[in-house]
C-alpha cells in the first residue's frame, strides 16, 4: 500500500489536524516506514506462538462478585442531609 496525499489529508481530517506541506511530507514518510515494517512483521511465521494480551502474566486481581444483603435503609439514610418517606430528599432542579 502506498501512502498518497489523499491518504494523509484523510488521516489528518480524522485526527482534526491542520498540517503544513512539510508536515504532510514527513507524515507520508513516517506512515510509509510503518507500513514497510508491518510488511516485514507479516513475513514472520507465528503459527507456534500463542496469542497474548500482555507481556507479563497478569490475572484478574479484582474480587469475585458476591451477592450480599444491603445495609439497613435507616443506616443508609442516617448519613443523608435530608430524607423523606425512607428516601433521600434533594433540592428541586427542574421547574
Amino acid at each position: 500500500m502506498t501512502i498518497t496525499d489523499d491518504t494523509i489529508n484523510y488521516v489528518a481530517a480524522l485526527a482534526k489536524l491542520e498540517l503544513s506541506s512539510e508536515e504532510k511530507e514527513k507524515a507520508k514518510k513516517d506512515l510509509s516506514s510503518i507500513l514497510a515494517y508491518m510488511e516485514t512483521m507479516n513475513e514472520l511465521n507465528t503459527d507456534a506462538i500463542e496469542p497474548m494480551s500482555h507481556v507479563f502474566p497478569i490475572r484478574n486481581v479484582f474480587r469475585e462478585d458476591e451477592v450480599t444483603n444491603h445495609p439497613n435503609r435507616d443506616t443508609l439514610l442516617s448519613n443523608a442531609p435530608d430524607s423523606k418517606d425512607g428516601c433521600f430528599k434533594v433540592p428541586k432542579t427542574v421547574e
